[in-house]
This record gives structure tokens, C-alpha cells and sequence, in this order.
């Protein structure tokens, strides 16, 4: 299973609302969407894709206001994502998908109505239900962004959806300082084609809230799924990205729930561990 990151191929495709979305291309095989979570673009899952090339076409999508896709429209939010993976899936003619954090709440989200979603593996949705709230931090993260704070609200953000490890600890002073920094001395510096730098990613979690807020509610609606269905999780992620695994796990008998050990909420992006979620996707869509 290779883990070097092959050349990917540029492809696009044009959303209900006539925006584009980007995605990178590599391998040959059966089509495996990825769906990015938030802060992060497509260059985050592309050693995930790596993995996965030897065996499938792997298609990892720009979520909107990043890299390849278009601007999100103010009033984005759940309606428009789901409309953005049902554009992919049209033209790649993909079946199986694979979301991890919002991305895996849109994945579960969009397969309730897309039938072409035959196959779906989703790693710790932010669902929020029964009193489990995954966006406590959204108010002051507003409040910082709004300031012109960036690192503050980075800060906010990595604090809110941490893992339960001494990082929840540490003073927020020491990590807004070094921060602000580094954002200051790269300020202005060009990105290579495609990419999109960190500083661009913090406004993009006021959409990823105003995303996971569309989708609160009671997890039986998911009850009727007609796809085969992988939850992922990891053993070090905080209790409110765990509780919707039990939730789903309860409302579809017939999934499977895979734990990772030693892994967290972001298992599956390039600086986690990859090649253990790669290793579970590549049996479940063989």
C-alpha cells in the first residue's frame, strides 16, 4: 500500500447553484470520494488518497471557499454541501464516499437522499443531538474573527474540538502568541496553485458551524439508510465526537464501528495516522 503522495489530476464540477467545485484525481479503480473536514482543503486527505490509489480512483474534493471551488454564498450551509457531493458523485459516477468530521456529517447527510451513495465510511460526524453540542465555541470564535484576532480564533477553534489530551491544558496566552506570529511574518507570502494557506481556513469554520447547526437533531432519521455504512472513530477523541458513533451505532444495527487506537478526531489527515483508516477503507469498498 503505497503512502507516497502520487500527481493528482484536476477535474471540476458545477453545483445546483452553477458554483464549481474543484477536486484532485489520482489512481485507477473503482471511484472513493473524500470529503475534507473543517479547517482543512483537499491537501490534507491526500496521503489518505495515496494509500487508497493502488486500488481505487480517488477523488478528494475543495469544499467550497477553498482552493480549486468557488466562494461560499452567505447563506451557506448544509443544503449547499449536500448539493456540492451529489454534483461530484454525477460526475464522477463514484459510489463510495468516505467524510471525516463535517465532512462525514455531510456524507451521512447527503446519503439519506442520494441513492448513488452505495457505500459510505464516515470518521466522528459533529452531529449534535440529546443535549451533545459540538459548537461551543462558535460564539467567541465570532467574536475574535470579527476583532481582527485570527490567531485568537484559530486558538478557539483548536481548543473546542480537541482531543482528550493535555493540549486542553495549556494557556491559551501560549499558543495565541507563537500563533500570531508566525501568521504575521507569512502574511502576504504566495500559495502554490491549488493549495490554500492555514490563515485562509479560519473564516471558513463560520460556514462549518452554520453546517453542523443545519443538521442538529434526533439521529433515528438516519434509520433508513440503504447504504452500507462504516463509523470510524479514535480512541483519544473528546466524548462529544464519540456519542454520535453510539448514537448511529443504536439507530443502524447493521453497521460497523471500527475504534482506532492511539488515534484522535483527525486521524485521517495527512499529519495524523492515514494509513490505519486507509487500511479499514480499503477493506470496506473492496
Amino acid at each position: 500500500m503505497s503512502t507516497a503522495q502520487p500527481p493528482a489530476a484536476a477535474g471540476s464540477a458545477t453545483s445546483a447553484d452553477g458554483t464549481t467545485i474543484g477536486y484532485r484525481r489520482a489512481g485507477d479503480g473503482p471511484g472513493v470520494v473524500l470529503v475534507h473536514g473543517g479547517g482543512q482543503s483537499s491537501q490534507n486527505l491526500m496521503t489518505l488518497a495515496a494509500a487508497l490509489s493502488d486500488r481505487f480512483t480517488v477523488y478528494v474534493p475543495d469544499r467550497r471557499g477553498r482552493g480549486m471551488s468557488g466562494p461560499c454564498r452567505e447563506d451557506h450551509g448544509l443544503r449547499a454541501e449536500t448539493e456540492d457531493l451529489s454534483a461530484i458523485l454525477d460526475r464522477t459516477r463514484a459510489h463510495n464516499v468516505f467524510g471525516l468530521s463535517v465532512g462525514a456529517l455531510i456524507a451521512i447527510e447527503a446519503a439519506r437522499t442520494l441513492p448513488a451513495i452505495t457505500r459510505l465510511a464516515v470518521y466522528e460526524p459533529p452531529l449534535e443531538f440529546d443535549g451533545i453540542t459540538q459548537t461551543a465555541w462558535l460564539p467567541r470564535y465570532e467574536r475574535e474573527l470579527a476583532a481582527g484576532r485570527p490567531a485568537a480564533a484559530l486558538v478557539t477553534i483548536m481548543k473546542g474540538t480537541a482531543d482528550r489530551t493535555a493540549f486542553r491544558l495549556v494557556p491559551r496566552f501560549l499558543l495565541t502568541g507563537p500563533l500570531g506570529h508566525v501568521m504575521r511574518k507569512t502574511e502576504g507570502r504566495p500559495v502554490p496553485d491549488g493549495m490554500v494557506s492555514p490563515r485562509d481556513l479560519i473564516p471558513t469554520m463560520h460556514y462549518d458551524a452554520r453546517t453542523v447547526l443545519d443538521a442538529t437533531g434526533a439521529l433515528n432519521r438516519f434509520a433508513g439508510l440503504s447504504c452500507d455504512v462504516l463509523l470510524l472513530g479514535g480512541s483519544r477523541s473528546a466524548r462529544n465526537l464519540t456519542a454520535p458513533l453510539d448514537g448511529l451505532s443504536a439507530v443502524l444495527p447493521r453497521a460497523r464501528r471500527v475504534t482506532l487506537p492511539g488515534t484522535g478526531h483527525t486521524a485521517a489527515d495527512n499529519s495524523g495516522k492515514p494509513e490505519l483508516v486507509a487500511a479499514q477503507l480499503q477493506a470496506f469498498f473492496s
